[in-house]
């Protein structure tokens, strides 16, 4: 088992540590123990890296390498299928980016509701906090406030509860998750409660069973048959008919070799020294903390800490890159970073790809005000999300069944 402290350094050093102590259960063990929740503090068969995936303070080819070596593709199936999944949803929603401003939208409608609905706010208020009188869905509550994290398994009962026994917005229960998990990911959190409520796989949900919470928590909890609600149907109904208009892969613009440039460092990517930076011109870097943009209400400390934790372990990590502008959007303003780079002179910045999500939207508002002085925003795309994204745009299947593709590659490299 992993140190508590260990978990909640946002390192690079860290996450190699926990891919080192977890990756002798990378195979049978995870396959036969992934599902089961046993509890805060014992968590030992799934190796809770998503925090570092998450912000790529280790990559998805450093875990499934790990895998390989340790068990060979057969034994690690399950696993390895697991974090083709994050890429997967990754990849969908910037193949629908609709999703995203829908839900965005949806929540900001969801949430003025609940101002004029005293009933419901009491209610969600309640769920939020673990006083529901649900022992376990209150439990879960609980420990995703207190330690950032909570077990997959549990996360499909919550949202399942949310939505249908305890009839709460569930974009209003993504916005909690959100808020507070330190893995806290556009694309996986918004588009897993959309699983759950039947919107992803559109027409089936996922309902929350009394003897698959007894049996998968180890018998910690028993709900009554009668808690919970079993005759669930699809939101499918809630929503226009048939998905967003899928896509093309929107292909980033490049840097421009020797142009004055501004170097974004943001928790997309805290592995930028993967990149060719020598072909940049750089002339500043910037650190721009933004978890208080994942939503209208506040943001857990944990996450900010992390987020904040993670660039500045960026920032030491690679000491040829001296920061001269950290923004930290929840205490600093926007437009003092923005006049930063207006004032810098450069005509280019480069990120890391800014996936749907806050970061992105964060940047989007200020575009047309960048053109306007000859600012070009350029982004660095790995090679990774390239390869797997165009192929994410239905199920989960397509990719799948092209794992032993993406694996060959990954060995070939």
């Amino acid at each position: 088992m992993l140190p508590h402290e260990t978990f909640l350094k946002a390192t690079r050093q860290a996450g190699e540590i926990i891919i080192r102590e977890f990756s002798a259960r990378m195979g049978s063990d995870y396959e036969r123990q992934r599902n089961f929740d046993y509890g805060p503090g014992r968590h030992n068969y799934v190796s809770q890296l998503s925090p570092y995936l998450r912000r790529r303070l280790v990559l998805e080819s450093e875990v499934v390498q790990a895998a390989l070596d340790r068990h060979g593709s057969k034994a690690s199936e399950k696993f390895i299928q697991e974090v083709f999944w994050r890429t997967y949803f990754k990849g969908w929603l910037e193949l629908r980016p609709g999703i995203w401003q829908q839900y965005r939208q949806g929540l900001a409608e969801d949430l003025s509701r609940l101002q004029t609905n005293p009933e419901r706010r009491v209610r969600v208020e309640a769920a939020e906090e673990g006083r529901t009188g649900l022992a376990y869905f209150d439990a879960w509550a609980q420990e995703l406030i207190q330690t950032g994290y909570l077990h997959n398994h549990a996360r499909m009962w919550f949202a399942s509860i949310w939505i249908f026994t305890l009839e709460l917005p569930w974009r209003i229960g993504a916005d909690f998750f959100y808020r507070n998990l330190l893995d806290g990911d556009a694309a996986s959190n918004t588009l897993s409660w959309r699983w759950v409520a039947g919107l992803h796989t559109r027409g089936k949900a996922y309902a929350a069973e009394s003897w698959n919470i007894e049996k998968f928590t180890g018998g910690r909890f028993h709900p009554a048959l009668n808690e919970l609600r079993s005759d669930i149907e699809s939101l499918d109904h809630t929503e226009p008919a048939g998905l967003p208009e899928l896509r093309m892969l929107r292909d980033p613009i490049r840097p421009t070799t020797g142009t004055p440039s501004i170097l974004l460092l943001i928790d997309e990517d805290c592995r930028i020294e993967d990149f060719n930076l020598a072909e940049c011109n750089l002339k500043a870097v910037a650190s721009i903390v933004c978890s208080h943009c994942r939503s209208p209400r506040k943001v857990s400390t944990k996450v900010v800490d992390f987020e904040r934790d993670a660039l500045a372990d960026v920032a030491q990590r690679n000491e040829f890159l001296p920061v001269h502008f950290e923004a930290d959007l929840g205490t600093n303003s926007l437009e003092d970073f923005v006049d930063f780079i207006l004032e810098s002179g450069v005509k280019q910045l480069v990120a890391p790809y800014l996936t749907q999500g806050p970061a992105r939207d964060l940047l989007e508002t200020k575009k047309t005000l960048f053109e306007a002085h000859g600012i070009s925003l350029c982004e660095l795309r790995r090679d990774w999300d390239a390869q797997i994204w165009p192929h994410a745009g239905a199920g989960f299947s397509k990719i799948k069944q092209r794992i032993p593709d993406f694996l060959r590659q990954i060995t070939d490299a």
